[in-house]
């Protein structure tokens, strides 16, 4: 039993990364620019450092998806799988009926995008 528990020492926890970061170097702000870039940063969703990064590497940072930007994919993707629902139902009940299902959605997914849109 002492064997097994010497054999697993040293086997738990995260493992190594791929790639390592092993240089480390400092970037001196005023409070100001300390302030603006860490608001920056908030507002792409990234930590201080990352947008840093960001930067450095590729002068741009791609902000994630705002909440309210999630709740709008979700509100599509929900209309996504109606409308699927509707193109079945039309098989099966006729044409009528499901084309005036498809312009309601139609508008709907057109409101959201342009809110979208609008929000950027």
């Amino acid at each position: 039993m002492e064997q097994t528990l010497e054999k697993n020492k040293g086997k738990g926890g995260r493992p190594p990364k791929a790639v390592k970061k092993e240089i480390c170097t400092g970037v001196r702000f005023t409070r100001a620019e300390y302030f603006i870039v860490r608001e920056r940063a908030t507002k792409a969703g990234l930590r201080y450092t990352g947008y840093i990064r960001q930067m450095a590497l590729f002068g741009s940072v791609i902000a994630r998806l705002t909440d309210e930007e999630r709740s709008y994919i979700k509100q599509l993707i929900g209309m996504a799988n109606n409308v699927n629902q509707v193109s079945k139902q039309a098989h099966k009940e006729g044409m009528l009926n499901a084309m005036l299902l498809f312009e309601s959605y139609r508008q709907q997914i057109d409101s959201i995008l342009n809110r979208l849109r609008h929000d950027k």
